[in-house]
């Protein structure tokens, strides 16, 4: 039942994000840069968890959900470093995704051959 509840909610945020491309002028730089504070604010406010508890990696592997992640680790560091917390935590609670997008786009770059679309 878990497959199912991360697969209905990753696919409708998935929907949301192909309804702004397809209805708006968005550009999907902007798609993403909404999704991502979106996830934040929603991760700010407590409700984001709710939908990572119900859907699972349905809810945290869509860009919302590192929005959320962002926003838990900042919270977190705000308690436990005060307003250093503020600069620090967002970091800390998204450090090991970041460094593994850094480094898998750094092989992928010295591995493949780009080729002009001419």
């Amino acid at each position: 039942m878990m497959f199912i509840k991360a697969f209905i909610v990753g696919g409708l945020i998935c929907v949301i994000g192909q309804l702004l491309i397809d209805l708006t002028k968005m550009t999907p730089a902007r798609i993403l840069v909404l999704f991502v504070c979106l996830g934040v604010l929603l991760g700010g406010v407590g409700v984001y968890q709710s939908i990572i508890d119900f859907a699972g990696a349905g809810a945290t592997v869509p860009l919302t959900g590192f929005g959320a992640a962002l926003a838990k680790g900042v919270r977190e560091a705000i308690d436990k470093d005060g307003f250093l917390g503020v600069v620090t935590g967002g970091f800390q609670a998204c450090a090991a995704g970041v460094t593994v997008a850094i480094v898998s786009g750094l092989i992928v770059a010295l591995v493949a051959r780009p080729k002009d679309k001419s």
